[in-house]
């Protein structure tokens, strides 16, 4: 069975990835040519520090010899320039564009000729301090920019067929391998960020060359092996630069890095969020292509930690600022946390992956929780604002004069110093297409309610159309030719598994769920229509008790949407609200409330505390507290923000 061609006619969709190539791809060019006047926000007030510029290509410039002067900007800064190279790729498949391609063309030229002879490319390191290329690779980032160039120069490469892109990457590729593998001769390492993993495995497919899987798949059983590689190397190798931000991590820190422990033995997700699921997406990839059933079993063992004990209600990931980290089960702040945009985007690679392993429903309950709430939230309607952290409640005194909710903004700011979220999401919106279909065998399941048509060769063509997430009913065409022979599976999300309907061909259908699918075996007419109307009741979402955040509360979902509640529609303290045990709602469609997109919100008779007459900070428990009745609204929490700034809240009080 191929893989197949897709067009998205989703409305929803099609509104973001418009978005996507004509003000996200442009935007990003002029930050990162330094075109544009933004403000750039540090991400807390912890951060090392802001750049006033990106100066990210005019660091290709220098290195290739085109221009003086010195690298400015993070050291990782390279990555921002792939990641649009990436998005571009992606964008040119749905939205052809030669102006564009051109750009992009030129991009890559210039890559190439900052590029080393030998394959090696890092500004940073080209610049700044050559005798140190690969000697500290803790936090170096070399190996996580050449891995975003490797994963861009696929993308691109096959959109375009423009070799120089590929050849690039497997200069890079052939580098790394000289430099690391378990020859004496050779490197015992792996990089401090995952990444290179990943983009390892997507090459060798794209190759077929094992080399590239075998060097993933060595980094990665490397990784917390004795002696520790980065200590070894910051005992043995010439110091950082003075100015660089981050010293050697100490023997306590090597969690951070998920480097502790080798993988296998890992018993929940630790350390930074985004390095943790980038490292499962390359070894859920590299277990596939090797077929590693121990690395799998620890896969599904890290997934089930973080979807059942660490993952937010709206897919985000990352409880604490403190190393944009994983804490411990059930630690699930809503004000202090991080849930970072780069990490929604992460589980969103790490699900397809687990999905090519072993198609579950599961995989993309997860998927459509992050696609629907965890990334998009991290971008206004605009295109041109982002958040780096998504919260789940917000209070603007608190952001403003607590540095411990410094990293809580209200509003999107234009631009990060680091700025690896906005071209993260660019690239993910763009090649969403990527996302609604795994093939095994003689299977299509398809995994998302996003309108399409798809081309599975000449035989199988799929239309699927319907007005999802506000409406519930998804519609199939399947035409046929040739008798093929094959099951077509379409996951029924968790959320409505208790209620939902299907026909075939206008004839109502009692089908078993397997693993979340519903499996159509044929034979095949020339053309079949398939109807299934899921359950877009509005519900009311408890925690497990071990969340203590969210005792006594509940969160409002409709379909695969959390919603919350806004400061502008319910005004401020929304603390003070709460809802009833059984409350009716009532749910308004196309509702104008002044946004570039007219959103479905629910809204409900709850209460509200009264203020109390005392100023005194403490008194009696036997003093009634007195309430009113109050009409709650609540929006789609991808929504938020996009109006004045105020309080927001996912959970709330439940009387």
């Amino acid at each position: 069975m191929k893989q197949p061609k897709i067009q998205i006619t989703d409305s929803f969709w099609s509104k973001y990835r418009q978005i996507v190539k004509d003000v996200m791809i442009p935007y990003q060019w002029s930050v990162i040519n330094d075109d544009v006047k933004i403000d750039i926000e540090r991400e807390n007030a912890n951060a090392f520090r802001a750049s006033e510029k990106s100066h990210a290509i005019q660091n290709l410039k220098i290195a290739a010899g085109l221009a003086k002067g010195d690298f400015y900007g993070f050291w990782f800064q390279d990555s921002d320039v792939y990641k649009w190279l990436e998005a571009v790729a992606y964008a040119l498949r749905y939205a052809p564009d030669q102006a564009l391609q051109q750009t992009a063309d030129g991009v890559v030229a210039l890559i190439s000729q900052a590029q080393e002879d030998d394959g090696y490319l890092d500004t940073f390191f080209q610049i700044r301090a050559p005798q140190l290329k690969f000697q500290h690779v803790s936090f170096s980032h070399e190996l996580y920019c050449m891995g975003h160039y490797i994963e861009a120069g696929v993308a691109y490469y096959e959109t375009t067929r423009n070799q120089l892109a590929l050849t690039i990457a497997t200069k890079m590729a052939d580098c790394i391998d000289a430099h690391f593998g378990p020859a004496a001769n050779k490197m015992h390492g792996y990089p401090g960020h995952p990444e290179l993993e990943l983009a390892l495995a997507k090459l060798a497919d794209l190759t077929n060359e094992t080399r590239y899987s075998n060097l993933a798949a060595y980094m990665i059983n490397q990784r917390g092996t004795k002696p520790n590689f980065f200590a070894e190397q910051a005992a043995n190798n010439e110091p950082l630069p003075a100015d660089f931000p981050f010293g050697e991590p100490d023997d306590n820190g090597q969690k951070y890095f998920q480097n502790h422990v080798p993988v296998r033995e890992l018993k929940a997700a630790e350390g930074h969020a985004v390095r943790m699921t980038y490292l499962l997406t390359g070894m859920a990839h590299v277990a596939r292509q090797t077929n590693d059933a121990s690395l799998q079993a620890a896969c599904q063992r890290l997934w089930k930690n973080i979807v059942d004990k660490q993952m937010y209600l709206t897919g985000g990931i990352g409880a604490t600022v403190a190393g944009e980290a994983f804490t411990f089960d059930y630690d699930l702040p809503n004000d202090t946390m991080y849930c970072e945009t780069c990490a929604s985007c992460a589980m969103v690679f790490f699900a397809k992956q687990m999905l090519e392993n072993n198609p579950d429903g599961e995989y993309a309950d997860v998927m459509e929780r992050e696609l629907f709430n965890g990334t998009i939230s991290g971008m206004a309607l605009d295109g041109q604002h982002f958040f780096y952290v998504n919260p789940l409640a917000v209070n603007p005194e608190a952001s403003a004069l607590d540095p411990n909710k410094s990293h809580v903004k209200i509003t999107r700011p234009a631009w990060f110093g680091c700025a690896c979220c906005p071209p993260n999401l660019a690239r993910l919106i763009a090649s969403l297409d990527q996302y609604l279909y795994t093939v095994k065998s003689d299977t299509i399941y398809s995994n998302q309610f996003i309108a399409h048509q798809a081309k599975f060769g000449n035989d199988i063509q799929v239309e699927q159309v319907g007005h999802y997430p506000w409406s519930g009913t998804i519609n199939y065409t399947i035409k046929t030719q040739n008798d093929p022979e094959f099951t077509f599976a379409i996951r029924v999300p968790n959320w409505s598994q208790a209620s939902y309907t299907v026909k075939i061909n206008g004839q109502p259908q009692k089908i078993a769920l397997d693993r979340g699918y519903l499996k159509f075996m044929g034979p095949w007419s020339a053309s079949t229509t398939i109807e299934l109307v899921l359950d877009m009741s509005v519900r009311t979402t408890q925690a497990n008790p071990l969340v203590s955040a969210d005792l006594g509360k509940v969160a409002i979902e409709r379909g695969p949407l959390v919603y919350c509640l806004e400061q502008a529609d319910n005004g401020a303290h929304l603390p003070e609200l709460s809802l009833a045990a059984e409350a009716t709602f009532e749910v308004k469609n196309n509702h104008d409330l002044g946004l570039p997109m007219k959103l479905t919100t629910v809204s409900t008779t709850g209460a509200k505390l009264t203020a109390i007459d005392s100023e005194q900070l403490y008194q009696s428990a036997a003093t009634a507290r007195a309430t009113i009745p109050a009409e709650l609204t609540f929006i789609p929490y991808f929504a938020w923000a996009n109006r004045q700034p105020g309080e927001m809240q996912v959970w709330t009080r439940q009387q």
